[in-house]
């Protein structure tokens, strides 16, 4: 059966600090198969990861920073110390392996690169069950894409690194790597099910549009031949100076940007992080030209309520697979928490009323992973990723 421990600490040393997270995460653990570490870009991450694995001792350990704090069932843990928060999952009939990099000449080969390590710590050949994934907030799709090489579509789980400014002060680590720009990846092996739930949980508007002009692959310059910025201040009614520069990304969380899978089963959110003076857009995931683009919405009240309904739909999945959670790893988005602000204690209520006493851990990413009604892995911005395991 999986036992599952969560714990925090916000100790003023970092190495301590990540020694009584550790401690406690362990309690009553025979043997810890993985640990979800999350800290704060103002701990010093290598003394946390040290001080963890004074207790943790060779458990893979992987994660990244959370923006600005995460989500225990104690609540809301932050402070100026910093923060870190473990969640541990021992089971017999759990193998994972653990792996990460930098990235290498390009993301997609550095993604073939960490599947197969990752293979080779699990003692395994063959593709795992399901598999956790952190990186960078920039090439996300190709380290999938390099993963999917090696196992083939597996569902995916997971979030991108994140800080507290969008200054790319971020870090993802494993037990001997700390780095800002590469990727990292759980393997699970195990016959139990997991259930992920990927949503935006916004509401499609009327204001749709072809687009018609990119840069790269994260640019958004045209919509229906306009310029994106001026086609989305008329979508909303927004003024053009309120969305210039850094002040794109607060004023479109409730007001973000959606592409739809080819069935139509997920909309994967685009967060639209940055106006340039060209009236183009920057966009925290890729984009296709000929493709449409649906202005979606959400009040902070629908953003706060999404959680507790999205948990409980995870619930939901696991009781029609015919089991039950015995731990939740729940990633949401830090731009989404940056619009809820001083009301995210109401996040915490709704997400330890759904988890029914187990275990949970609560991350903010800048990106989120998922998969949804056997649909292909895919990222987006301002979306949650909430997943269950089975006991």
């Amino acid at each position: 059966m999986l036992k599952a421990n969560v714990s925090w600490s916000t100790n003023t040393d970092s190495y301590t600090q990540g020694k009584e997270a550790a401690k406690k995460a362990v309690v009553d653990l025979i043997q810890t198969k993985v640990a979800f570490l999350f800290t704060s870009v103002d701990c010093n991450v290598s003394k946390v990861l040290e001080g963890a694995k004074a207790e943790l001792g060779t458990a893979p350990i992987i994660g990244c920073t959370s923006s600005a704090g995460i989500i225990t069932p104690d609540g809301f843990i932050s402070s100026e110390n910093g923060f870190t928060g473990i969640l541990a999952l021992g089971d017999p009939e759990l193998t994972v392996g653990v792996a990460s990099s930098p990235k290498k000449e390009e993301a997609r080969l550095t993604g073939q690169m960490v599947a197969k390590e990752a293979m080779k710590k699990a003692g395994r050949t063959d593709s795992p069950a399901y598999f956790y994934m952190v990186a960078s907030p920039a090439e996300e799709e190709d380290y999938i894409k390099g993963i999917e090489d090696v196992i083939g579509r597996v569902p995916i789980f997971g979030g991108s690194a994140a800080d507290n400014t969008v200054e790319g002060k971020w870090s993802i680590y494993t037990n001997d790597q700390v780095f800002a720009d590469g990727v990292a990846v759980a393997f699970f092996y195990t016959d139990k099910k997991m259930s992920n739930v990927y949503t935006g949980a916004y509401h499609e508007t009327i204001n749709s549009g072809i687009i018609t002009k990119i840069k790269g692959k994260r640019t958004l310059v045209e919509i229906d031949g306009e310029p994106a910025v001026k086609k989305y201040a008329k979508w909303t009614g927004k003024k053009l100076k309120d969305l210039e520069g850094a002040n794109l990304l607060a004023e479109t969380v409730t007001a973000p940007l959606g592409v739809k899978d080819r069935l139509g089963d997920l909309i994967a959110i685009r967060h639209p992080m940055f106006a340039n003076d060209d009236g183009s857009m920057n966009i925290g995931a890729n984009l296709a030209v000929n493709t449409a683009v649906i202005q979606m919405e959400a009040s902070v009240d629908e953003l706060i309520k999404a959680t507790g309904k999205t948990a409980k739909e995870v619930n939901k999945e696991l009781e029609n697979k015919g089991t039950e959670a015995g731990a939740y790893l729940f990633i949401h988005c830090g731009g989404r928490r940056l619009a809820i602000g001083e009301r995210i204690d109401e996040v915490a209520e709704l997400l330890k009323k759904e988890a029914h006493g187990v275990p949970f851990i609560a991350a903010f990413t800048f990106g989120e992973y998922g998969v949804k009604d056997h649909g292909a892995n895919t990222t987006g911005g301002l979306m949650l990723s909430f997943t269950g395991f089975s006991k």
